[in-house]
């Protein structure tokens, strides 16, 4: 039995982008599959490790349980998307490197994504409110420590552009 395919547009950071999809077509599987971009990583596909972390609209949400159609005509933003122009690593992107909070690097786009939107709405987060901020995405390699300190050094690099 075939399924009903709909028709879903996204603008995904910052292109357009339409797609055929059926009813149940997850969203991080949209992104990877049919739009190729594949930075969003698939983890437990029950929304519990937080890896497939994207933006819709601004708002963190896990793509695994998100579904495509669900998104139509709304604003995605990926891992991919978090660069500045001509590529420049955003200050969340830089400080992550900085502070070492990465080694195998498969949590790190569900992290980048949650932090640059926690940072947006809270660009001075004490150690309390970093830790609640990343507490919903799982990393199995870094013990969180730099983790915790990139939050804080994205911030500092945060604060020294909007000087």
């Amino acid at each position: 039995m075939n399924e009903t395919r709909h028709r879903v547009t996204l603008t995904v950071n910052g292109v357009l982008h339409e797609a055929e999809v059926p009813g149940r077509r997850l969203l991080s599987d949209c992104l990877r599959h049919d739009l190729g971009l594949t930075g969003t990583h698939v983890g437990c596909e029950h929304g519990v490790c937080g890896a497939c972390t994207v933006l819709l609209d601004g708002e963190p949400v896990r793509s695994c349980l998100t579904f495509a159609v669900t998104a139509d005509g709304h604003e995605i933003t990926t891992v991919e998307g978090l660069a500045r122009g001509g590529g420049e690593p955003s200050p969340v992107q830089r400080a992550f490197t900085e502070c070492h909070a990465l080694q195998c690097g498969f949590c790190t786009p569900g992290f980048l994504c949650t932090v640059t939107a926690f940072l947006r709405d809270n660009p001075a987060p004490s150690e309390e409110e970093a830790l609640e901020a990343v507490a919903g995405n799982l990393c199995r390699c870094t013990g969180y420590q730099n983790i915790l300190k990139a939050v804080h050094r994205a911030a500092e690099l945060q604060a020294e552009e909007d000087r």
